[in-house]
C-alpha cells in the first residue's frame, strides 16, 4: 500500500476543506515546500497535491509551486484540481507531475478523457471517483459519482463509471467518500472492499476519513491519501509508513 501524504493548496498556503466545502476551510501553514521535504525525510516517496485555486479557475493554477515542490523534495507528485482539458494535463506533465488526477472532465466529456488516456497512457492518469450515497428513480440505492463541486450526485453509478474507463486501460483510481472527507470519522472500508472485488486489476486509492493507524490497518486498498490526520497530529507519517512496511512483510 502506497501512503500519499496530502497537501491542498490555496494561494500557496496549506489548507484542508471539510467535504470539499470552501466555507469550511482550515489553514495549516504557508510553506508547502518545507512540508513536502519533511514528508520525504520521513520516508514518503509520493505526495498527493490538490490545487484548489486551479479547481476554481484553471487560469490560477499553481504550476510554479508544483514545480518547486517537485524540484526541492524529489518526491513523485500526483496532482489534480480543475483539470478541464488536454492542455491542462500537458502543462502539469511538463511541470514534472508523475500522475494527474482527472475528475469532473471524466463525467462531463468522456471522449476528451479517453483521448487523454490514449495520449498520456494509463500510468500517467488517475481517475477521481468522488462518490455520494443516493438513489435514483427506478434504480436501487448505491454510490453515485458527484458533480457540481461535490454538491450533488450525478446519474452515473460508481460501477458503471469505472467499467466505462476500463475500456481504455484504466489503472489508477482515487475513490473519495465525500461524506467522510475531512471528518476523521474513519474510512469506508466496506466501499473499498466492494470496489476491489468488482475491479481487482485497478490500483485503488482510498480517500476520506482517515483518523488512526487502525484505519490504515483495516484498508485493503493499494494506496491511501492522508491529510487532516497528519496535520491534526493523530499520528505521524513515519508511523503510517511503518504500518505499510508491516503489511508488506506479511504478504
Amino acid at each position: 500500500m502506497i501512503i500519499y501524504p496530502a497537501i491542498d493548496l490555496i494561494d500557496g498556503a496549506i489548507v484542508r476543506l471539510k467535504k470539499g466545502d470552501f466555507a469550511q476551510k482550515t489553514m495549516y501553514g504557508s510553506n508547502p515546500i518545507e512540508v513536502a521535504c519533511g514528508y520525504r525525510d520521513a520516508g514518503a516517496s509520493w505526495l498527493h497535491l490538490v490545487d484548489l485555486d486551479g479547481a476554481k479557475d484553471p487560469q490560477n493554477r499553481q504550476i510554479g509551486i508544483l514545480g518547486e515542490i517537485i524540484s526541492a523534495s524529489g518526491l513523485k507528485v500526483q496532482t489534480g484540481g480543475g483539470i478541464r482539458s488536454r492542455s491542462d494535463v500537458a502543462a502539469l506533465a511538463q511541470a514534472g507531475a508523475s500522475r494527474i488526477v482527472i475528475g469532473s472532465l471524466a463525467v462531463c466529456d468522456p471522449d476528451a478523457t479517453r483521448a487523454i488516456f490514449d495520449e498520456f497512457g494509463p500510468e500517467m492518469i488517475c481517475l477521481a471517483a468522488d462518490v455520494m450515497w443516493g438513489q435514483r428513480e427506478c434504480d436501487e440505492a448505491g454510490y453515485y459519482i458527484a458533480v457540481s463541486g461535490w454538491q450533488e450526485a450525478s446519474a452515473i453509478k460508481l460501477s458503471a463509471f469505472l467499467q466505462a474507463y476500463g475500456e481504455v486501460g484504466l489503472r489508477h483510481v482515487l475513490c473519495t467518500d465525500i461524506a467522510r472527507d475531512g471528518t476523521m470519522r474513519g474510512c469506508n472500508v466496506d466501499l473499498y472492499q466492494e470496489v476491489k472485488r468488482a475491479f481487482p486489476n485497478i490500483e485503488l486509492q482510498a480517500s476520506g476519513g482517515v483518523s488512526s493507524l487502525a484505519d490504515l490497518e483495516a484498508l485493503t486498498t493499494d494506496g491511501v491519501i492522508i491529510g487532516k490526520a497528519l496535520y491534526e497530529g493523530a499520528f505521524q507519517l513515519a508511523d503510517a509508513l511503518a504500518v505499510r512496511a508491516k503489511r508488506g512483510s506479511a504478504c
